[in-house]
């Protein structure tokens, strides 16, 4: 049976939501899919699009991993936020004392003062640092060597001959990749293990059933899970790149769009932290301009009911979640020219979802 076909006859034996958001996620125009979970969804939902391998003929399915970039720093401040709440990590301490001598002498080196960037200033990035994963020279760098393996030391040296401090700590909000490479190194000198490892004990992901998450290079790819989509920078494939040139707290991490609105939904119905201080210690809004708009790994927008925190990917990923309908969607695309179809098509599913049923504590309670 043909893709289409196969679409066609999905459609015609779904229900009105599903055959909505099946008919939504076809419209789309690179291969994607796209997932809802939630307190006020008792049946998860999705659909796809598309191949992920279009050589091998293999579909873009619901559990299709690929490298979701940024999403990782969901995870990394998430993670934080855990040791924080065990009072094992102060987000008020300065990262002099807590980051690797070697990485603390490069930053001093290039004029930061890291007795005064706080993990604060980390987590909702206003450090000053600056973000050596948006500079096109990162990109050609990465295309014209893309079998590197680069350590952290690598890419944080490579940030520092970039440029320099870009504000005072505390000043404003402005995006570093760079930063999350440091909270991530403090992460594992904390637990004293590897990141992944962290990662995955202290958000529990194991019990949280996420079949197709793994941490690349760190860890072994689950048995549970598929092979992962190829993936695309317009018409130059970068699949292939190696995972350490975004592996250590700023990205690393490989899920499917299932697994990430599982985890949103966890991660805001109560099941990740210990105490629900912690989730709104991390969505509190920081006083420095911009700490509105970002929190800690997570972006927010919208106010009320219509208020949803979420984060997206580089390569074409993105996860929301809204508190007040209890839903979470994400959605994954092979090709970063096809984000903006796919965010625009997710952040509907999120304004229009209502629930089918009365929902304790969101919509129709």
């Amino acid at each position: 049976m043909s893709l289409a076909v196969l679409a066609a006859a999905t459609l015609l034996t779904a229900s009105p939501a599903e055959a909505e958001l099946q008919a939504a996620v076809a419209a789309l125009p690179r291969s994607s899919a796209v997932h809802l979970e939630g307190r006020c969804l008792p049946q998860g939902r999705g659909a796809a699009v598309g191949l992920a391998d279009a050589d091998a003929g293999r579909p873009m399915t619901v559990d299709t991993p690929l490298r979701i970039a940024s999403n990782t720093k969901t995870f990394t401040a998430a993670t934080a936020l855990r040791l924080w709440e065990q009072e094992l990590l102060d987000l008020e301490a300065p990262i002099a004392g807590l980051i690797d001598p070697q990485l603390d002498a490069l930053l001093r080196a290039r004029g930061y003062d890291t007795g005064r960037i706080t993990v604060r200033h980390l987590l909702t990035h206003s450090a000053g640092l600056y973000d050596h994963g948006s500079d096109p020279r990162f990109t050609q760098t990465l295309f014209g060597d893309p079998e590197r393996r680069w350590s952290r030391e690598d890419l944080v040296r490579l940030s520092m001959s970039y440029a320099g401090p870009q504000g005072a700590p505390g000043e404003k909000f402005l995006y570093s990749d760079t930063g999350y490479i440091l909270l991530g190194d403090m992460i594992e000198r904390i637990t004293g293990q590897s990141l992944a490892a962290a990662v995955r004990d202290q958000l529990s992901l194991d019990r949280l059933g996420l079949a197709s998450t793994w941490w690349e290079i760190m860890e072994p790819q689950p048995e549970t899970a598929p092979d992962r989509a190829r993936q695309f920078l317009g018409e130059r494939e970068a699949t292939g790149i190696d995972a350490s040139m975004d592996l250590y707290g700023g990205g690393g991490l490989v899920m499917s769009a299932r697994d990430m609105a599982r985890f949103m939904a966890a991660l805001f119905e109560g099941r990740v932290f210990a105490r629900p201080e912690t989730l709104a210690e991390m969505t509190r809004p920081g006083a420095h301009p911009g700490g509105d708009y970002y929190r800690m790994g997570l972006m927010a927008y919208g106010e009320g009911q219509a208020q949803a925190y979420w984060h997206s990917g580089f390569w074409g990923t993105v996860a929301y979640y809204s508190p007040g309908k209890g839903v979470a969607v994400a959605g994954v695309t092979v090709n970063q020219d096809g984000y903006r179809a796919l965010d625009k098509q997710v952040q509907a599913q999120i304004d229009g979802f209502t629930p089918a049923v009365p929902c304790p504590g969101g919509m129709g309670r």
